[in-house]
């Protein structure tokens, strides 16, 4: 898969908004888009108005960007919204915060969402006891995630759950701090997704 390794700070200046691709740090007076809130390039501030196409795309670069899938990826979870009952848009949305990376880091048991693909995809997590190195793995209820027995993986979790210990976790999240585990309770709404996203304009230009 493809992977952005330009500066994560340009990518929340480019969208106007912070993605939180730094975990707690957006949170803090270093954040960029807090002290630069206009898009990074010299003739950034120069930019001619953005049409309704430009206005659209935005928006869904904004959620690949926030959640990391690529072009690719994206298209497969768009027509997999599609194919499920109900509205498009709430089951895009549910789709990708039901991802393993996701509830990781939703939980608190990494720093940053690429903490948290880091973590998934070098075997640090197991879904239901079972080993997970999928990052786009796709949460039931019921699934229990968990960090390994390793004394390095522990060290790990167990400093990021103290660093995002002030963090509100979902509603259909449930954590267990006595033993670094979390678990889905149920399948997330649309109210529970953090993210401003206007999951309308998104649907309107992958439909053309």
């Amino acid at each position: 898969m493809s992977r952005i390794t330009d500066h994560k700070c340009k990518l929340c200046r480019r969208e106007g908004m912070k993605l939180f691709l730094k975990g707690q740090r957006c949170f803090t007076e270093k954040c960029a888009v807090s002290r630069r809130d206009y898009p990074p390039g010299v003739h950034a501030q120069k930019r001619a108005k953005v049409t309704e196409y430009g206005v659209r795309l935005r928006e869904k670069q904004k959620l690949k960007r926030i959640y990391g899938v690529g072009e690719k990826q994206f298209k497969l979870y768009f027509k997999e919204a599609v194919r499920l009952s109900g509205n498009t848009g709430e089951n895009l949305m549910v789709l990708l915060e039901r991802r393993l990376d996701n509830v990781v880091v939703s939980s608190g048991l990494a720093l940053s969402r690429n903490h948290a693909r880091q973590m998934i995809n070098h075997g640090h997590f197991r879904v239901n006891t079972k080993k997970v190195d999928i990052c786009s793995y796709q949460l039931r209820p019921g699934d229990v995630i968990q960090p390994g027995t390793a004394e390095n993986t522990r060290k790990m979790v167990s400093e990021a759950v103290e660093v995002n210990k002030s963090q509100p976790v979902p509603a259909w999240i449930e954590v267990t701090g006595d033993t670094l585990s979390s678990r889905v309770v149920g399948i997330p709404r649309r109210e529970d997704v953090p993210h401003p996203i206007q999951e309308q304009l998104i649907i309107e230009l992958c439909s053309k």
